[in-house]
C-alpha cells in the first residue's frame, strides 16, 4: 500500500514502518488508559499485624492489675479473747467491781438446755429462740437496774430502727434478766415500751424480755464471758455494758461494747453471724472491705481489700475500652478488605 505524505509525495516501504510505528503508539496508550482503569483507588491502608501501642499498653496494664488481684492474701490469725478487765486496773477497782467486765469467748457454743420464763411466766427452753438461717442478738441486763440496762435497751432500740432488717423474720432479740427478782409482769412490761418505741410492725414475735431463776442465767452469762457482782447494800449489780451475737446454732459471733451499736456494725455482724443467709449483695460487698476487730468491738476498712476492689473496678474499665478497641480494628480490617475485593 502507498502512502501520500504530507507533501503530496508517496511512499512505500516507507509507509509500512509509519503505520507500525502508529499501531505501536496507539497500542500503548490503549495499555495505559487499561491500566488505570484496573489500578486500585487510594484506600484505608490495612491494619498492622498486631495492635497498636496503646491496646498493647493498655493489656499489660489489665495483666498486671489481674495479677495482683490474684495474689493470696494471707489467712486471717485466729481471733484472740479479749477482757475489759485490764490487769493493770484491777487492783485500783473496789472491792464491788472486782471480777466486773466482759472475757470474749469468740465461737463458745451457749447451752440451749437452760429453761427461761418468757413475757407469759412460761417456761421456754433457750433452744425455742435459736432458728436456722436467724441469728440472735443478746442483751443481758436486769430490768430493775435505774441507768445502765436502760441505755443498753435504749441503745440497741435505736440501732434497730436504723437496719432494715427485722426482728421475728430475719434475726431474734434476746434481752435476758439475770437479777432472780425481776418478775415476768415486769419483762412484760419493758417489752410494751420498747415496742411501742421502736414502732415496727409485726416485729413482736421476735424480741423477747425473758426472766429466769439465778443458776439458769448465771449459766448464760458465764457462757458467754459477761461477769457481774451483786451488792446487798445497794441491792443492786454491778456489771459492764454491751451486747453479743450469736449463730443460729448458739455460737457466739460478735461483741458490741459500750451503749450505742452503729448501725452498720449491728447489721454486718448479724449478716455475718448468719453465714450469709440474710442480708443483700451490698452486706457481701461491705463484709469484703470491713473486718470485725475483736479488741474494739467494732467492724475496720481493710485497706488491701478496698485496694483490691478498686484494682478490680479499674480492671474492668480498662477491658471495656481495650474490648472497644480491638472491635474498632477488626471492623477496620474487614472493610479495608472488602474494599480491595471489590476494586479487583
Amino acid at each position: 500500500m502507498r502512502v501520500r505524505d504530507s507533501r503530496g509525495q508517496e511512499s512505500g516501504a516507507g509507509g509500512q514502518g509509519t503505520e507500525a510505528r502508529f499501531a505501536r503508539v496507539a497500542f500503548s496508550k490503549n495499555d495505559a488508559r487499561e491500566a488505570r482503569h484496573l489500578a486500585p483507588a487510594p484506600g484505608p491502608r490495612l491494619p498492622a499485624p498486631f495492635f497498636s501501642p496503646l491496646l498493647r499498653i493498655s493489656a499489660m496494664i489489665i495483666f498486671g492489675l489481674a495479677a495482683l488481684l490474684a495474689q493470696p492474701g494471707q489467712p486471717a490469725p485466729a481471733q484472740p479473747s479479749y477482757s475489759l478487765q485490764d490487769g493493770n486496773l484491777k487492783t485500783a477497782l473496789s472491792g464491788a467491781l472486782q471480777g466486773v467486765g466482759i472475757d470474749q469467748k469468740l465461737n463458745e457454743q451457749v447451752p440451749l438446755d437452760l429453761t427461761f420464763r418468757d413475757e407469759a411466766g412460761r417456761d421456754v427452753p433457750l433452744s425455742a429462740f435459736f432458728h436456722p438461717q436467724k441469728p440472735v442478738i443478746l442483751a443481758l441486763v436486769y430490768y430493775r437496774c435505774p441507768m445502765l440496762c436502760t441505755q443498753i435497751l435504749n441503745g440497741v432500740e435505736s440501732s434497730l430502727k436504723a437496719v432494715s432488717l427485722n426482728p421475728g423474720r430475719d434475726f431474734e432479740v434476746l434481752s435476758v434478766s439475770f437479777d432472780p427478782k425481776d418478775t415476768p409482769e415486769l419483762a412484760a412490761s419493758k417489752k410494751q415500751m420498747y415496742l411501742r418505741r421502736y414502732g415496727r410492725p409485726n416485729t413482736a414475735n421476735g424480741w423477747h424480755f425473758l426472766t429466769a431463776d439465778e443458776p439458769n442465767s448465771k449459766a448464760l452469762a458465764d457462757a458467754v464471758g459477761f461477769h457481774y457482782k451483786y451488792d446487798p447494800k445497794t441491792d443492786q449489780y454491778a456489771h459492764a455494758s454491751g451486747i453479743m451475737i450469736l449463730t443460729p446454732d448458739g455460737h457466739v459471733s460478735k461483741y458490741f461494747y459500750g451503749v450505742e451499736y452503729a448501725a452498720r456494725d449491728l447489721r454486718l455482724g448479724l449478716v455475718e453471724a448468719s453465714q450469709d443467709k440474710i442480708g443483700s449483695p451490698v452486706d457481701q460487698i461491705l463484709l469484703f472491705c470491713y473486718h470485725y476487730d475483736p479488741a474494739t468491738g467494732k467492724y475496720g476498712a481493710m485497706t488491701i481489700n478496698i485496694l483490691r476492689a478498686a484494682a478490680a473496678g479499674f480492671t474492668l474499665l480498662c477491658g471495656a475500652f481495650l474490648l472497644i478497641a480491638i472491635r474498632r480494628d477488626v471492623r477496620r480490617s474487614r472493610s479495608s478488605r472488602a474494599a480491595l475485593d471489590h476494586l479487583r
